[in-house]
């Protein structure tokens, strides 16, 4: 049996079926390109949900993964480290917020976000006991934990994994109305995405999230941007709420503060919600590892160093307007801001089939919502390679035209 067919027998012999993989196996990574385990090289065009930004196996990141794993990984957060402080300060001088509390996925730190949000209720805004609410928009992909299905629209998201927490609303997505008409005075957080990423690449209206806040602040109640796929420079700017001029009350990362190396997450915020926090009441054995905080020190002085989020900027732009230039009865949209790019196809096509062909073609994609192609590459993309991708893509769609 070839060495590909046997490692995709094994994962669906021995692993829960949670996922439905393209049928490649990748062996290697470097920089925008990866390779499967018969040599073949592929551009890819997801970057691992974003985590990826900083280009597979960056060297500088592999160095610094060899050079703190050969020190000190793990002590548990019973002691203190000479890493985690350094690493806290590095991301609030670079965000301007006043406190980080450290997780490993995304998951994880939305979740201590609902937390934070519900005891602040508690604590600060005087909301009776068990009577917090949380508000998040239809369409969302916030997680898996329990309490962000239970915010989730998509029904098998949800199905068969009920009962969810109480004090759980949704609105439409981009509805400054909606979002008026939700609150009231027992509304803890309203947990947004600048972008929703697997909800299709959805761009909400200019001027949306800022409207949002100051709905928000007028209700005395906090805005959270979850940026684990957006954030870190992936939209063209270090936040994608900073597109909307704003500073939302917190912000939840993930993704790419782990450099592609590791999982790294934080829940971002001011004092005055992050000291509703004591010690025992919350914690994470991993979090904040020397390891992780080591790795997401350099990452985010590579972002900045190298140009990053310039470079998403630039040839985000660029990547648009030459999707754009394609002619297709395929292609319905081509949306997005930065390296954050969807290409949502006609009804009568199967987006996943496309992400086939592309793949047979030397292009890594995955679809969205059975609609929506992604083009989320590494941020170390070049304008070279972005043309190598629209090529393949222009040739794909011209090959399966009805």
């Amino acid at each position: 049996m070839p060495s590909n067919n046997l490692s995709i027998a094994l994962e669906d012999q021995y692993g829960a079926h949670h996922y439905a993989p393209l049928p490649v196996v990748l062996s290697r990574g470097q920089g925008v390109y990866l390779w499967d385990d018969t040599g073949k090289r592929y551009l890819d065009m997801m970057s691992a949900y974003s985590a990826v930004s900083h280009g597979h196996c960056h060297p500088k990141l592999v160095k610094a993964l060899c050079e703190q794993a050969n020190q000190l990984t793990i002590v548990s957060r019973a002691y203190y480290t000479d890493q985690l402080g350094h690493f806290l300060q590095s991301l609030a001088t670079l965000t301007g917020f006043e406190k980080i509390l450290p997780m490993n996925t995304g998951a994880e730190a939305v979740e201590t976000a609902i937390k934070a949000a519900r005891k602040w209720a508690y604590t600060v805004k005087d909301v009776p006991c068990d009577q917090a609410e949380i508000i998040a928009c239809a369409g969302n992909f916030h997680g898996r934990t329990l309490a962000v299905i239970g915010l989730s629209t998509e029904s098998q998201y949800r199905e068969g994994f009920g009962p969810f927490p109480p004090g759980l609303k949704t609105i439409p997505y981009g509805d400054i109305h909606a979002l008026k008409e939700a609150i009231t005075p027992n509304t803890a957080a309203f947990l947004v995405e600048p972008i929703q990423g697997e909800g299709g690449i959805i761009v909400p209206p200019a001027g949306y999230l800022k409207a949002c806040l100051d709905i928000c602040r007028a209700n005395r109640v906090l805005m959270i941007c979850d940026e684990i796929q957006t954030g870190l420079g992936r939209t063209g700017a270090l936040l994608a709420c900073q597109h909307d001029g704003i500073k939302p009350d917190a912000v939840v990362l993930g993704k790419a503060l782990g450099g592609g190396m590791l999982p790294v997450s934080a829940f971002l915020s001011n004092r005055e919600v992050m000291d509703v926090f004591t010690p025992g009441g919350h914690g994470s054995t991993f979090g904040g590892n020397p390891l992780a905080a080591h790795i997401g020190a350099v990452a985010l002085k590579i972002l900045i160093e190298e140009k990053l989020i310039e470079q998403a900027k630039t040839l985000g732009k660029y990547f648009q307007e030459q999707l754009k230039t394609i002619t297709s009865s395929i292609i319905r949209e081509v949306r997005g801001k930065g390296l954050l790019i969807g290409v949502e196809v006609n009804a009568h096509y199967s987006a996943r089939s496309l992400c086939l062909k592309l793949l047979e073609q030397g292009v890594l994609s995955k679809e969205t919502h059975s609609t929506t192609i992604r083009f989320a590459p590494p941020l170390v993309i070049t304008k070279d390679q972005i043309d190598d991708a629209v090529r393949i893509f222009k040739s794909v769609l011209e090959s399966s035209v009805l």
